[in-house]
């Protein structure tokens, strides 16, 4: 039977990154024990490194992995920056970008991306001691960035898709099989939009949102950059992703004629504009 062994990053006196009172050793914990237990429930063996708020060196860590037997190795973390709400979405860390680790952080980022993430990619980190010392197959997820408000509200709000998302992309990689689909959200495959992409749907109370879309990157770092910008200029802005592109709004408005004021003055800062409606 397949066996994953699941890390909740940091623990104990290593509470990890920290945003506003919010630590990320407790969402590692909360994310590790719910993704396990949707595994266990669809018949997957799971080990944990921790299921406490203990504290294990991420070399000790391995050391228990490797005992474990485990057939995949899957760390969780949250991301962070050096300035709040400066970066957004999911990245997943592997040691190098080849075999099945590379296939399972692949699916994993596009499930989070189903939940509503910016798909961030997946990066090479050969450094790190729980992906080099693992003696089998070993992701680490950093399920968005603790220090952007937007991540954490897609971590509370959609907490049941995003643990199901995870635990789907593992077992569809280790087993070949998909676990049943959640009523509670559309799942993996949806073709509705992104939350945040441009669609042209009405709110609930029948009214449109505009915003002014400033540019359209395949690059997030590019439109990262760009929004940093903006925010320096004092314009409330985001990134929002548009199918494989990264967009970046700047505005939310009900009303037409200040959408349109929002987009000239854009305009004569010398930034090339769009007119969109979410």
């Amino acid at each position: 039977m397949a066996r994953v062994i699941i890390d909740a990053g940091h623990g104990g006196s290593d509470g990890g990154a920290v945003y506003n009172g919010r630590l990320e050793k407790d969402d590692n914990l909360r994310i590790a024990l719910a993704v396990g237990e949707l595994l266990e429930q669809n018949g997957l063996d799971v080990d944990f490194t921790r299921v406490t708020d203990v504290y294990d060196s991420p070399t000790e860590k391995a050391r228990i992995a490797n005992q474990s037997g485990a057939d995949f190795f899957v760390s969780f973390h949250r991301n962070s920056s050096p300035t709040p709400n400066q970066y957004s979405g999911v990245e997943t860390l592997v040691y190098d970008e080849s075999g099945i680790k590379q296939t399972l952080a692949e699916n994993i980022n596009a499930g989070l991306a189903n939940a509503g993430f910016a798909n961030l990619g997946v990066e090479a980190r050969p450094n790190l001691a729980v992906l080099r010392r693992t003696n089998m197959p070993a992701v680490l997820v950093e399920v968005g960035f603790i220090n952007n408000d937007r991540d954490n509200a897609l971590f509370d709000d959609n907490f049941t898709q995003i643990t199901w998302e995870i635990a789907n992309a593992i077992a569809k990689t280790l087993t070949g099989q998909e676990l049943p689909m959640n009523d509670e959200f559309p799942g993996s495959g949806s073709t509705d939009a992104p939350t945040g992409t441009p669609s042209g749907t009405e709110d609930a109370d029948g009214g449109e949102r505009y915003k002014v879309q400033v540019g359209l990157f395949r690059n997030y770092q590019n439109a990262s950059t760009q929004a940093y910008g903006l925010q320096n200029l004092g314009f409330p802005v985001e990134i929002a992703v548009n199918g494989p592109f990264f967009a970046v709004w700047v505005g939310d408005t009900d009303s037409l004629t200040e959408a349109i004021a929002l987009e000239q003055q854009l305009q004569q800062l010398g930034y090339d504009t769009l007119l969109v409606t979410t």
